[in-house]
């Protein structure tokens, strides 16, 4: 399947031009390192590629009768994704509750929603809070002094959803994680199935997310980068069902020729106005979710739209569009933008209603009545007080994030992420012998760990599906792996700005599923292109199956550092596989 959408889908054809002709020199000259030029497709099949349709015939090697086998079958686009997902949420709410204490930095998230759900704003804590909440499985009273906090309200207020339904204590401030830790798999299985047309290839993408170590961690924790990476995703997957509506409407717009083929069409490509695009307006709620998680959302959402641009552009192109930049600028681009970043803004700024609405006789939020006390006066007095108050928090909370250099053991740099350099331990404790779960024969005192740490053979694995993908988009123009690989840069690269800055190698959970995409698509070349030779195929799913069943091998083997479960002192440091991850 790796080949086959991207050939039905290139983003350069001309009418009544050969391919020979149109491809310019550097293309012919790309062509010795594996570039190459389109097939002649019909352009409606180019523009909505056919999804493989899967066929009855392995269950009936299995044994399932023919009628059952059909339903099966015709099942499985949705069927798949909700059997790997139901597999992802029975790992993830096992014994949820486990360790029974107040873990890294949940002791800053899981306060802050509990006060945000109560108050609006979130407070200060005494120093005893922690243990005072487990103690009395949170019946505490909620303090009234403002804290100052550097992260927006929208990850803590769904923490804190969690803590309303299920109580102040950790399974319930890890319940909402949990959840869309979840259905972020369901999303990548959907996702992966509409980019590659392919159920199998979309399920293995979300399996391998489902296995997956980091996200498993931190759907296990309540910190607030599972919720952006949930809230990133969705937004990613709006896009890529925007895609697929628009260029539809343009299939359905062109006219077929005398011989009943379907050719491209430049007036109709260049007027037919694709509407409101529904989906592009869910991209900018999502987008702004996520930007009101975390501000590394705001480089997120530049991607993503820029990507969204370029993908009317190949559309437009491909419907025969003359000139489909000016096109996709007189048509496309202001309903584009007015669906995405004023939509994220005011999704944003929603977001602060609980600090809005607070008190402003300095008993409400952090900086609330900035622009009535120390704000007062200047240019900007026509602006309403809690804007100014708001725009000044945010600017002291820049100041914060850009020069914080407190060193710290588990920080890492950028560069070492891929190959999981420094790993986070949330959560270690040296239980003796018959305690906690440690073996009462034990020769010594056991090790009880959560390590933030991805399985290992999946993201060294991911270092080569990385380039994979990089080739396919440079040399092969596959609109898919250009996809993936934007979804990894904007998670990533960002982070290379502020190597001085302390940062820790769980940001990356973020960039997470378009890594699992990436493998997952490189995994399909292994297994071959249709029309392989039966040879070629056995090989090929040989050593894609050997590759997959390693990295669930590897999964089982971490599982107990990834759930704080006791094991000897020595099964610890057997997995302790570089001395970085100590």
């Amino acid at each position: 399947m790796t080949s086959t959408a991207s050939s039905m889908d290139s983003t350069d054809y001309r009418q009544d031009r050969t391919p020979h002709d149109r491809r310019p020199s550097w293309q012919q000259r790309l062509r010795r390192f594996g570039y190459t030029a389109e097939p002649s497709a019909d352009v409606r099949e180019r523009l909505s590629p056919p999804y493989a349709q899967p066929g009855p015939r392995l269950w009936q090697v299995l044994g399932v009768p023919h009628g059952w086998a059909e339903r099966i079958a015709r099942w499985s686009p949705w069927g798949g994704p909700l059997l790997v997902t139901l597999m992802a949420g029975v790992l993830r709410f096992w014994n949820l509750g486990s360790p029974k204490a107040v873990i890294f930095d949940e002791t800053y998230y899981a306060k802050d929603a509990w006060a945000l759900v109560h108050r609006g704003f979130e407070v200060n804590w005494d120093k005893n809070a922690n243990d005072l909440i487990l103690s009395t499985g949170g019946h505490v009273a909620v303090p009234a002094d403002a804290a100052y906090v550097v992260h927006p309200p929208v990850g803590k207020y769904v923490i804190g959803l969690g803590e309303l339904l299920f109580g102040f204590d950790p399974f319930g401030w890890r319940f909402m994680t949990a959840l869309l830790g979840t259905l972020s798999v369901l999303l990548l299985c959907r996702i992966g199935r509409r980019i590659f047309r392919s159920t199998f290839l979309g399920c293995l993408a979300g399996a391998l997310m489902a296995l997956d170590g980091l996200h498993f961690v931190m759907s296990r924790t309540a910190l607030l980068d599972g919720v952006l990476m949930f809230f990133v995703l969705a937004a990613f997957g709006c896009l890529v069902v925007d895609r697929d509506r628009a260029r539809a409407r343009l299939a359905a717009a062109l006219p077929p020729d005398a011989d009943g083929r379907y050719r491209p069409d430049a007036t109709v490509a260049e007027t037919t106005r694709l509407g409101l695009r529904p989906w592009r307006w869910g991209a900018g709620l999502f987008l702004g979710l996520a930007i009101g998680t975390k501000w590394n959302g705001l480089y997120i959402m530049v991607a993503f739209c820029l990507m969204s641009v370029l993908w009317d552009v190949g559309s437009r192109r491909v419907a025969g569009a003359r000139h489909p930049y000016r096109t996709v600028l007189r048509r496309d681009t202001g309903l584009a933008f007015l669906a995405t970043v004023p939509v994220a803004l005011v999704t944003y700024l929603v977001s602060w209603t609980g600090w809005i609405l607070s008190a402003v006789d300095g008993k409400g939020g952090y900086y609330r009545n900035w622009a009535a006390t120390d704000g007062r006066g200047g240019s900007w007095t026509w602006l309403p007080d809690w804007l100014r108050s708001l725009w000044h928090y945010e600017h002291e909370v820049y100041e914060f994030h850009t020069h914080l250099t407190s060193p710290h053991r588990y920080q890492s740099n950028p560069w070492s992420w891929l190959v999981l350099g420094r790993p986070v331990s949330y959560f270690y404790e040296s239980p003796a012998p018959g305690k906690d779960g440690c073996p009462s024969d034990a020769s010594g005192k056991c090790a009880r760990e959560v390590l933030a740490i991805g399985t290992p053979l999946l993201w060294w694995a991911a270092c080569f599906a990385v380039l994979y993908v990089l080739w396919r988009w440079l040399l092969r123009r596959d609109w898919r792996a250009g996809a993936i690989a934007c979804g990894i840069a904007a998670g990533y690269l960002p982070w290379f700005l502020y190597q001085e800055r302390t940062i820790f190698l769980f940001y990356a959970v973020v960039f997470l599923p378009f890594l699992c995409l990436a493998v997952a698509m490189m995994i399909g070349a292994l297994a071959g292109p249709p029309g392989s030779t039966d040879t070629r195929r056995v090989a090929g799913a040989t050593g894609a199956g050997v590759l997959v069943l390693l990295i669930a091998w590897n999964f089982i083997y971490f599982w107990p550092l990834y759930t704080g479960q006791a094991i000897p002192i020595d099964s610890w440091r057997s997995r302790m596989w570089l001395d970085t991850w100590v």
